[in-house]
């Protein structure tokens, strides 16, 4: 991969500061450290993208104990003079799943939910499934459901339908992927948006028959867009006040929602990916800022977030913390366990194919090591997003690394590998 060294100039401002330090000393022990050899390593690779056309901008963070270090490089759009900030609000894509896992946890702890019950009776849509005995085969071809959903099952996303990665992405020949197209349902990509409210949602949902039996196969996304449902319908709020008032709120996500004040909105980067013809980046024309002033159909907590750094920073202080922030427990130790450990066989993580698992297992809404990698060793917790997001919690070295863009291409240029690579290495 091509390296020009830093990139220098407007739009690459570099800070380190050391933050939090009562809250980490309360939580953590040891002298908080980041090695400027590891520092360097890491902004001149990030740098080297940007300065390459490969990466439009970015934000990233490392924070090893109470010191934090926060890089902002780029541009938020090719057309335009106006730097990346740390303030600057990005759409956190599929980063809003592990998020949406929290939020389940705290209904569970309430007896709002229980992880071994069957949705049905929340949701009386999903009673009765059937499954296909083919997952290319007719919508009437079908068996009886084992068993019912459970709420794990939506969280751990074995509830038996999910995005098809293998032969071909989402391939549209499969009555199926048909099925969900023509009923506008939003399965895999989130743009354009469902036009349906959560409850026409589900109702549609439920019409079809499941890919898979429950508990069997890590099938992604889908469990995550039937949560928000759940979530709102056991809670008794719309899933964007419940996140606020019992998430965002206390954590001080402030700039953390479904939509945003104008003002932030008019913030947001613009999206690229590159053409395959021209080998170019080039705007991706959906999620525009207009889109985000107002509130959506359908709450998405598979990847209907926009935040900021600092402010997904304090979930993963929170999840490091095991639960407490500033003091205050919002998740029980066992709730943060839960989330953060693997679920999976090793047969179904082997059965979840390359990508988008990697060889990882999966806790509650993220992804978490299971073998030594060049990363970590196994426990190592956290996720991406397909816009260019990506977030994980090393508890071997106590650090949380954080990086946001808006460039789809992170992860195929391999920058998204790189960041978290060379993360590692900073303390």
């Amino acid at each position: 991969m091509n390296r020009r060294g830093l990139l220098t100039g407007a739009g690459a401002v570099g800070a380190s500061l050391l933050a939090g330090a009562g809250e980490a000393s309360a939580s953590r022990s040891g002298t908080p450290r980041l090695r400027p050899a590891g520092l360097a390593r890491l902004r001149e690779a990030m740098a080297a993208l940007v300065a390459g056309g490969e990466l439009v901008g970015i934000v990233y963070l490392v924070a090893h104990r109470g010191a934090v270090h926060v890089e902002t490089l780029g541009r938020r759009s090719l057309d335009g003079d106006e730097p990346m900030r740390r303030g600057t609000p990005f759409r956190l894509a599929s980063l809003t799943k592990p998020i949406i896992g929290a939020a389940t946890m705290l209904l569970v702890e309430e007896g709002k939910l229980a992880l071994d019950e069957p949705v049905d009776r929340l949701l009386p849509e999903l009673a009765g499934r059937r499954v296909l005995r083919r997952i290319d085969g007719p919508l009437d071809d079908t068996v009886p459901a084992a068993r019912p959903i459970t709420v794990e099952d939506l969280l751990t996303f074995r509830m038996g339908y999910g995005i098809i990665f293998e032969p071909t992405f989402e391939p549209e020949n499969y009555p199926i992927i048909k099925a969900a197209n023509d009923l506008q349902l939003v399965m895999s990509v989130p743009y354009p948006p469902t036009p349906h409210k959560p409850d026409e949602w589900i109702r549609r949902f439920g019409t079809l028959p499941l890919m898979r039996q429950p508990g069997e196969q890590w099938q992604y996304n889908a469990g995550a867009r039937v949560l928000s449902v759940l979530l709102a319908r056991a809670s008794g709020q719309s899933l964007p006040d419940f996140m606020r008032t019992r998430l965002f709120r206390p954590l001080g996500m402030r700039r953390t929602g479904f939509w945003l004040p104008a003002s932030d909105a008019a913030r947001l980067p613009d999206m690229y990916a590159t053409n395959p013809e021209t080998n170019q980046l080039e705007p991706v024309p959906a999620s525009t800022p207009s889109e985000w002033t107002r509130p959506p159909a359908f709450p998405d907590g598979a990847a209907g977030l926009a935040s900021t750094i600092d402010d997904y920073l304090a979930f993963a202080r929170m999840m490091r913390d095991g639960g407490v922030h500033h003091g205050r427990r919002l998740l029980s130790a066992e709730s943060v366990r839960l989330l953060t450990t693997n679920h999976l066989t090793p047969e179904q993580v082997a059965g979840a194919g390359f990508f988008p698992l990697v060889g990882r297992g999966w806790g509650y809404g993220m992804a978490v090591s299971v073998v030594p990698d060049e990363i970590s060793a196994p426990g190592r917790y956290g996720w991406e997003g397909g816009f260019g997001t990506v977030w994980y919690n090393d508890p071997n070295r106590d650090l949380i690394a954080i990086a946001l863009t808006q460039t789809v291409d992170f992860f195929v240029n391999g920058g998204a590998a790189e960041f978290q690579r060379l993360a590692a290495g900073v303390c």
